[in-house]
C-alpha cells in the first residue's frame, strides 16, 4: 500500500466481519509482543469488550481493503477507546490520526468530558501517537490494575470543574 492512499472510515456493527478480522489481527500482534501475558486484570476478569457497552465501531478502509479499527465503549462512567489497530501495511497512511479524531468527536457527541485508553509499555509507536494527540498518562484503572506492562492515558475533551481539579465557586 502506498502512502498516497486515503483512509476512509465507516461506522460498522461490532460483529461486522471486517471489524472482527481486524480485532483478531490486533490480538495476534499483541500476543506476539507480550507472549504469554493474558488479557486479564488483577481481578481475573477478562479485559475484552462486551458488545452491549460499545458506542461506536469504526473500520478504516484503504484501496477498498479494511486496514484499521477502533471502538468506543462505556466503562462505568467513562468513555474508553478500545481495540485501536492499524494493519502493518497501512501504517503511515494517517489511519490512526483519522480514528483518533473520529473517536474524540463521537465521545464529545455523547457528552464525555474526557476519553481514556489503555495500552502496553512495549507498544512504543502507539504511546507516541497517543501523546502526539494530547493524551497524558493517568493511573492504571480497572480492569487493567495488576496487568503487567499496563499504561493508561486520558485526554480532556472539554473542561469542567472536575477535569480542572478545582471546583469553581458560584459568582
Amino acid at each position: 500500500m502506498g502512502a498516497d492512499q486515503a483512509v476512509r472510515l465507516e461506522r460498522v456493527a461490532f460483529d461486522h466481519p471486517d471489524a472482527v478480522a481486524l480485532r483478531e489481527a490486533m490480538v495476534a500482534e499483541v500476543a506476539g509482543i507480550y507472549g504469554g501475558q493474558r488479557d486479564r486484570g488483577a481481578n481475573g476478569m477478562p479485559t475484552g469488550v462486551d458488545p452491549a457497552d460499545v458506542l461506536v465501531t469504526l473500520v478504516g478502509y484503504a484501496a477498498g481493503r479494511p486496514v484499521a479499527h477502533a471502538l468506543l465503549r462505556r466503562l462505568g462512567d467513562e468513555i474508553e477507546i478500545k481495540r485501536m489497530f492499524v494493519s502493518p501495511a497501512a501504517r503511515g497512511l494517517g489511519a490512526a490520526d483519522a480514528l483518533m479524531a473520529a473517536l474524540e468527536d463521537e465521545a464529545r457527541a455523547v457528552g464525555a468530558a474526557r476519553i481514556i485508553l489503555h495500552t502496553g509499555d512495549r507498544q512504543v509507536a502507539a504511546v507516541r501517537a497517543y501523546r502526539r494527540h494530547g493524551y497524558t498518562p493517568i493511573d492504571v484503572y480497572e480492569p487493567y490494575v495488576g496487568m503487567p506492562a499496563s499504561l493508561c492515558f486520558e485526554k480532556v475533551l472539554h473542561e469542567t470543574p472536575l477535569t480542572r481539579g478545582t471546583p469553581q465557586s458560584p459568582s
